[in-house]
């Protein structure tokens, strides 16, 4: 081997380095109580399960489950459910040094357990007090992804402490990452919705949007897969996943398509599956796979969560997720 090669080497080995901090989820952390039953609406429900939820905190758990170095922004109540859900975070490995809590009651959703799209109701109070005190920025060198949803976003302080945490995250090099999961429950400022979603693509985001939420964000019910990719890609994102529910999902980047289709699984919940998908996906990313096995990962862990009425155990195998490639 010549020094040439020694060198080109060495340099690829350091351009491809993980980073000690895998992933900064930003966002809620807060109560999900599902209806212990299917049902349609919540007129039908009586009983209902407490669940550690909120997306941000669902892809953190899900994350350190896997294996990867997670670090969660939030803040709850000071009170009771806000110190259950901090410890529960920390005790599957999440770094929770900056979730804060606050005056405000820990927010609380309640959602109906579906074989489809869930139906809830949001009492939102501490998850939007996110103030940028609580951004390690300091470390952000060492951040590999930094990640939020739309949810996070659609309420002030939140929105604006995350957005320039964001912007200070792009400019050490850290990977934005955002879940458009639009809601105009959450977030009835639709026009304000799309113009953040378009400024996380111009700073180069991964995106992740299901069908039912790019409806309900640009008020169209039956997009051209194609058309959907290329929106995202006109506004600057480099990847783009968008998923279609027991019909598969569609992955790209400025190279490459892929289209996977779902498989056939017992339907325990739904809640949660997409926070699921997108934390195999972003494992396997971090982990260098190429983009369809990213996709497959994703597949396999959402498949995980699907099966699995409440959270996953507290450790998933690494190598489960990879099950289904080819090269594995």
């Amino acid at each position: 081997m010549n020094d040439l090669d020694f060198g080109t080497k060495a340099l690829r080995r350091q351009r491809f380095m993980r980073k000690p901090i895998d992933i900064i989820s930003a966002g809620e952390l807060l109560v999900d109580m599902i209806t212990a039953e299917f049902a349609q609406n919540l007129e039908e429900a009586s009983l209902f399960k407490r669940i550690p939820g909120g997306s941000p905190a669902n892809l953190a758990m899900n994350m350190a489950r896997l294996g990867n170095n997670a670090m969660l922004v939030a803040t709850v109540g000071n009170d009771d459910m806000g110190t259950v859900l901090r410890n529960y975070v920390a005790r599957l490995g999440v770094d929770v040094s900056n979730v804060m809590g606050v005056d405000e009651p820990t927010t609380l959703i309640l959602v109906t357990r579906s074989a489809g799209v869930s139906n809830f109701q949001a009492y939102r109070a501490a998850d939007s007090v996110i103030s940028i005190r609580q951004f390690p920025f300091t470390k952000f060198e060492e951040v590999g992804i930094f990640h939020t949803t739309c949810f996070a976003l659609s309420k002030q302080p939140a929105q604006h402490a995350i957005m320039q945490a964001a912007e200070k995250a792009c400019r050490v090099h850290c990977q934005l990452s955002i879940d458009a999961n639009y809601s105009d429950k959450i977030w009835p400022d639709r026009q304000e919705a799309k113009r953040l979603v378009a400024e996380f693509c111009r700073l180069g985001a991964l995106v992740k949007i299901s069908d039912v939420d790019y409806a309900r964000l640009y008020e169209d019910e039956n997009p051209d897969p194609g058309a959907v990719l290329d929106h995202f890609f006109k506004m600057g994102a480099k990847e783009v996943c968008f998923t279609l529910g027991d019909k598969g999902l569609w992955v790209a980047n400025d190279q490459e398509r892929h289209f996977l289709p779902s498989r056939e699984v017992k339907v325990n919940d739904t809640t949660g599956a997409g926070d699921a998908f997108w934390s195999g996906y972003l494992t396997a990313r971090l982990d260098e796979k190429p983009l369809l096995d990213c996709a497959i990962a994703g597949r396999k862990m959402a498949e995980l969560k699907i099966g699995h009425f409440g959270p996953l155990p507290e450790k998933v195998n690494r190598e489960e997720i990879y099950s289904d490639l080819e090269n594995a």
